[in-house]
């Protein structure tokens, strides 16, 4: 009897390591997403200055369109207006998987914006890549494919 009841605490605190770590996972997931979506709400705001704080220093942002920016040049077109993003609607919910430090988000994305004076309205199929540093989630790739 004393076996039985030892073996059911094992698989009771099995158990509850188990909730306990998938819980904690789900909250890094939605601090992830939260994340996203902060920076593309700095993206339509034109906040460089805070959006600048959610970007890794070796940042490569890749565009539909085969654009590849570093974090500089992804600031400069943001800020200047070269790019104006006046729509960033996740189309269905975003997948997450984390790992150690980092994370990858995609999922597929509403964009309606201006690109040097010419409007565009498109859905991408994206994917990003974030690393934690110092308690904050940096995006250190984005890779992104029109489909509509």
């Amino acid at each position: 009897m004393g076996k039985i009841k030892s073996s059911m605490k094992n698989v009771l605190i099995t158990a509850l390591m188990l909730l306990c770590s998938s819980s904690m996972v789900y909250a890094q997931s939605n601090d992830v997403l939260k994340n996203e979506r902060q920076r593309f709400g700095f993206m339509m705001a034109k906040d460089t200055a805070a959006l600048s704080g959610m970007l890794a220093e070796d940042l490569l942002y890749v565009h539909s369109n085969g654009l590849s920016e570093t974090k500089a040049e992804h600031l400069k077109a943001v800020g200047s207006g070269n790019i104006t993003y006046l729509e960033m609607t996740p189309v269905n919910p975003v997948s997450v998987r984390k790992f150690h430090k980092g994370a990858y988000t995609y999922g597929d994305l509403h964009v309606r914006g201006i690109v040097n004076g010419n409007p565009f309205d498109i859905t991408l199929h994206y994917s990003a890549l974030y690393k934690k540093r110092h308690g904050r989630w940096l995006l250190l790739n984005w890779q992104s494919t029109k489909i509509k």
